[in-house]
């Protein structure tokens, strides 16, 4: 299996600055390579809108990465944006950025075309060098760890030491039982980090008990109420970091407001007092950020190594946040984190499942006991009481132990996706909700007045939506 070592780095002053010259050029490359494909977009629709015959138009680049690798190539030495200063970095910095360029205009063209899952992807955008995530891959050249266990070695940016110890992959590297196919240096939270992608060979673990499943019900309050198949009920606080740093995080607001800070608007910098302030306003976020992750990385695994399978709900974490009264909790709470490190931590385990509620099961409005159904109370109500069999529950344990049982039914009456991996399983939707939403948008009808009817790629209405990339390059 493949799966990723990271550790903290502690580079010096010239290590740092080498290593934001690195992520600075996989950034400056990524923009010249935007910039080069996009120079033929407008170049065409401006021809166009002069009357220049189709057969004379300027050819469209294609955004290929042996195509921006070998035109960056031919352009870097002439280039004023790289001349002076592009040998001071390893290849693997530019080609990171050739990389996401052609990655993006993928995304782009395959989500116009309605091939790619999740929200719409636009057109691929310059990055910022004040807000772009500095970031850089190698995936060529002197990637080892060093035997001391607190050193790394880089291309072009030589032995680095590390925060912590690296003995974990030291020992697999040196047994024969990992190799090292990447590395990943990234500036997060403060730090240096650096992720090594590695191809692992282990056994693969078996859960503490194959035959148990369990619901798990997220909340705010209480962060997590766990129920089993075998009657057993967990309860997880909500540790709510972000409140409890909320009086430092509102102190150090004031002081960063309190100071000269940048104004794009006015040209003004900011002043020293002002980047210290603001650095100890990021140190708050930062430790609320690791103290949450910590918190869920231990509950994730603590019920992935031990049930066979797990329910969870397909919540709607992005239409949630937009209750301005809730916002704040849920995004604390991180309903999302959770869910996807189960997806990914029960597939490393035997014989382990994880289902997806669907999301108009009423696990809320039914009674664990009877199986009667009634009208889903309001938030405030915590207790639910069942009309029909009188039975008084926890209202977040009634849905966990609902959520349990879901499993159990899934396997007697043989539903069909009740064995696969992060699968939502088929239950009757009320309100007329069985309705299958449109998997794409519908395509809009080109102006023929603007810029006398001329269209970008991004425009055009061609039916390519099952072609090859190669015949789609050929038609733009």
């Amino acid at each position: 299996m493949v799966q990723a070592y990271r550790f903290a780095l502690d580079p010096n002053a010239t290590q740092e600055h080498a290593l934001r010259s690195h992520c600075g050029a996989a950034r400056a490359a990524y923009n010249w390579a935007v910039g080069w494909v996009s120079a033929s977009w407008w170049q065409r629709r401006a021809e166009e809108s002069y009357g220049v015959p189709e057969a004379d138009l300027t050819t469209w680049r294609p955004w290929s990465l042996p195509t921006l690798r070998k035109a960056f190539n031919a352009a870097k030495h002439t280039d004023p944006q790289f001349a002076p200063w592009w040998e001071e970095n390893s290849k693997e910095a530019y080609n990171t950025g050739l990389a996401n360029a052609a990655a993006a205009f993928d995304n782009y063209t395959k989500s116009k075309q309605g091939r790619r899952k999740g929200k719409r992807v636009g057109i691929p955008r310059f990055k910022s060098k004040r807000k772009a995530r500095l970031s850089c891959r190698f995936s060529t050249g002197t990637i080892r760890v060093d035997a001391d266990g607190r050193h790394i070695a880089l291309p072009r940016l030589g032995i680095l030491r590390t925060h912590e110890p690296t003995i974990k992959l030291l020992a697999r590297v040196q047994a024969g039982t990992a190799r090292i196919l990447s590395a990943t240096v990234r500036h997060e939270r403060g730090r240096w980090f650096v992720a090594f992608q590695v191809e692992v060979k282990q056994d693969i673990p078996r859960v503490a008990r194959p035959d148990v499943a369990v619901g798990i019900d997220l909340g705010i309050k209480t962060l997590a109420v766990m129920a089993d198949s075998t009657g057993e009920i967990r309860t997880v606080a909500n540790p709510r970091y972000l409140d409890s740093a909320l009086k430092r995080l509102r102190r150090a607001s004031r002081t960063v407001s309190r100071r000269h800070g940048p104004d794009r608007r006015t040209g003004q910098k900011a002043s020293r007092r002002w980047e210290k302030a603001n650095a100890q306003r990021n140190k708050v976020h930062h430790r609320v950020a690791n103290f949450r992750e910590d918190a869920l990385h231990k509950l994730t695994a603590t019920v992935a190594a031990e049930y066979g399978t797990v329910v969870v709900e397909d919540l709607n974490v992005a239409g949630m946040v937009k209750n301005r009264r809730l916002a704040r909790r849920i995004a604390d709470a991180g309903f999302g984190e959770i869910r996807r490190q189960l997806t990914y931590k029960t597939r490393r385990r035997h014989a382990t499942r994880i289902i997806a509620a669907d999301r108009w099961f009423p696990s809320s409005k039914t009674c664990s006991g009877c199986g009667a159904v009634k009208a889903k109370p309001p938030l405030h109500v915590r207790t639910y009481g069942c009309d029909a069999c009188h039975l008084v529950i926890g209202r977040d344990t009634n849905a966990a132990r609902n959520l349990a049982a879901l499993a159990a039914a899934a396997c007697t009456t043989g539903t069909g996706v009740a064995g696969d991996q992060d699968t939502a399983l088929a239950v009757s939707k009320p309100r007329g909700a069985d309705q299958k939403t449109r998997a794409t948008r519908p395509r809009r009808k080109t102006g023929a007045g603007r810029a006398g009817g001329a269209t970008l790629p991004h425009q055009q209405q061609t039916e390519t939506g099952d072609r090859p990339q190669a015949e789609l390059l050929t038609l733009w």
